[in-house]
């Protein structure tokens, strides 16, 4: 039996490595096994940057939400609880989006909070 070289399916993952490296420095981007382990690297770093992503922005959401909820003279653990009593049902984007934008919107939330709470 004649052996097989694999000569095309090689070269196209090879290019395929080697096209995510472009752009790297010197033989990250020029040689295949380093560039390989460039990107294998660059992947996990990306997969571990989409999870923090959203980890950071629920905790600039919170961070907004407590600060307005302090000008007002509640925590923001209270407030969270009480607006779940209360059956309303908005995510901490929504509530972090109006406590910037429409300071008077979450005011009367935060009247429901307090209403609910006592």
């Amino acid at each position: 039996m004649p052996r097989a070289k694999g000569g095309s399916k090689t070269r196209q993952r090879r290019k395929k490595v080697l096209k995510k490296a472009k752009g790297y420095f010197g033989g990250r981007r020029k040689l295949y096994k380093t560039a390989a382990e460039t990107v294998l690297r660059a992947g996990a770093f990306a997969y571990r940057g989409r999870k923090q992503k959203k980890r950071a922005a629920r905790a600039l959401w919170i961070v907004r939400i407590n600060a307005a909820c302090r000008q007002v003279g509640l925590s923001y653990s209270k407030f969270m609880a009480a607006l779940k009593k209360a059956g309303i049902h908005l995510d901490r984007k929504v509530l972090a989006e109006l406590a910037v934008s429409d300071p008077p919107a979450f005011a009367k939330l935060t009247e429901t909070a307090r209403a609910q709470s006592r």
